[in-house]
This record gives structure tokens, C-alpha cells and sequence, in this order.
């Protein structure tokens, strides 16, 4: 089967996309991810699907094991993943239901490692433009094929949770100009940016969050209700975008690592190495 394989991060919805489906359960140095993984087929191509939040929805945000998810997709082969959450609308255009392709990302989380590297090993890696520009834009022709509102480009603002916001809170991001809130795509852009995976979130507005005056506070039942109406829109859009996905990448997230180790090969910890070598073994032997 011709091409790098295609990651999908998003909620249960998605198992019924994929043709003649087989679990593997992957494990890394980094742990296990958040369940088993699914491999099947959309389109000639091969998809592997992995349920952000473990089946039945049972982690938390902040405990997401991000690190061994992203790496159990590269340790498969995975080199595009399209990563599906539910956000809050900051913005009165952007209605529950409505779609966002965001090109920007603020970190406002506390709690999290957003990287791989560490333990002798030092790397910075280019995060100026934080999403695949080439599959966000496949994912956003997609959705409008598909007679989807598709709001392309724009800020998501990653928060810690799993409170949502204070209305304080709310008012101030609006000002910063930010589209959606949420609470879990932002680890997933950095750490797949640092595994030469291309990276886009197909952002599914679910509430208008707390900012809009005279709207009912957000609560998980209007959440998953307009939730579930979503995922048939984000399911879509998969099916959609899938075949269109090129075999060979051009972009800048298949050679992001290249000038990124900044610490003297030599001195890299053997144990380290071997921990990094679906990340950095190309370049640093």
C-alpha cells in the first residue's frame, strides 16, 4: 500500500470509518498511549486510530500520556496525523458546530511535558507556524466540499481544565484575539513538529463558552450534545481528505529535526539515544 500511513487522534465516533480494522497495542519509551490502536483502511490508504482520552473517555486532560501517543503513531509509520477535539467558540461567527482549522496555537497549561527531549539530549525545533499548512489545507477544501462551514486559520488556546474558563478568563482570550478554546491539541502539534509528523486539528466548536452574556453557562450535556453532532461532520471530512493525502511530502515537518540537537552527539547518553531513535536516529547515530 503506497504512502506513509495517516493518523486520526479523536474520540470513539471514529472506529466505524475504518475497513477491515486490527488492534495493536504499541508500547514506547515514553509508556503506553492512551489505548490500543487501531489500523484499518479509508480510501486504499492506512489509517491508525487512537482514542485521545482512552476508550470511554476515561483520562484526564492533563494526565494524557501526549509523549506516547505521538511516538506510538511514528513507531508505526504514521507521517500525517489529523487530530479531532471539541473546543469553545470565542468568536460570535464561529457557531456550535461550525468547524475550525487553526493555524495558531497559546499555551496556557502548567502541568505538561511538550517534549522529547531532556535527559542529555537538548533540541530546539522551528514552531513559528505550528500546523501543517499543506494538510490543514487539504482538511479545509475537504470540509467544504463535504458543505461544511469551515473556518480556516485562526488561534486555539490550549488551557490546562478540566474546569472551563472563568468568565474573566473568557473576556480576557477574546481580547487576545484567540478563535477556539481547548484543552488538549497544543502538545500534540509540538511533540509531532519534533517527530516529523504533519500536524493539523480539525477543531469542533461546541458552546460559545462563558464569554457570550446571555448564554447558559457551559455544561458537559451541551458539550456532548453538540458534540455528537460534530463528529458526523469531522468523520466526513476523514473520508473526504484521506485519498487526497499525497504519498510524498513536501512540507517543512518531514525534515524539522534536521539542525535541531544542539548537544555534541558524543556526549548524548547511550540510554538516551536509544530512547530518541525514532526521533533523532536519522541524523545522530
Amino acid at each position: 500500500m503506497a504512502g506513509g500511513r495517516i493518523g486520526v487522534i479523536g474520540g470513539s465516533g471514529f472506529y466505524e470509518l475504518l475497513e477491515r480494522p486490527q488492534i495493536e497495542r504499541v508500547s514506547t519509551p515514553f509508556g503506553d498511549p492512551s489505548d490500543e490502536i487501531t489500523i484499518g483502511e479509508i480510501g486504499g490508504r492506512e489509517v491508525c486510530f487512537l482514542p485521545r482520552h482512552g476508550r470511554g473517555h476515561r483520562i484526564m486532560p492533563t494526565d494524557l500520556p501526549f509523549r506516547a501517543n505521538i511516538l506510538a503513531m511514528k513507531q508505526l509509520g504514521v507521517e500525517w496525523i489529523i487530530s479531532a477535539s471539541a473546543v469553545g467558540s470565542m468568536q460570535k461567527h464561529i457557531e456550535p458546530g461550525h468547524i475550525v482549522i487553526p493555524d495558531q496555537f497559546i499555551d496556557r497549561t502548567r502541568q505538561r511535558r511538550s517534549t522529547f527531549f531532556g535527559d542529555g539530549c537538548v533540541a530546539h525545533v522551528s514552531f513559528a507556524d505550528p500546523v501543517c499548512p499543506d494538510l490543514s489545507k487539504l482538511l479545509a477544501e475537504a470540509g467544504r466540499d463535504a458543505g461544511i462551514t469551515i473556518h480556516e486559520g485562526g488561534t486555539y488556546l490550549c488551557m490546562e481544565g478540566p474546569q472551563f474558563s472563568t468568565r474573566a478568563e473568557s473576556n480576557m482570550y477574546r481580547n487576545w484575539g484567540v478563535e477556539v478554546i481547548g484543552m488538549t491539541n497544543l502538545q500534540e502539534a509540538k511533540l509531532a513538529r519534533e517527530a516529523e509528523i504533519c500536524y493539523a486539528t480539525l477543531a469542533l466548536s461546541t458552546d460559545y463558552d462563558c464569554w457570550y452574556e446571555g448564554e447558559e453557562e457551559v455544561t458537559m450535556m451541551m458539550v456532548i450534545e453538540t458534540m455528537d453532532n460534530n463528529v458526523s461532520k469531522a468523520i466526513k471530512i476523514v473520508e473526504t481528505v484521506v485519498p487526497r493525502i499525497p504519498e510524498k511530502r513536501e512540507c517543512i515537518c518531514a525534515s524539522a529535526m534536521q539542525y535541531g540537537v544542539v548537544t555534541a552527539p558524543e556526549v548524548i547518553p547511550p540510554e538516551t539515544k536509544e530512547k530518541l531513535k525514532d526521533i533523532i536516529g536519522k541524523y545522530i547515530s
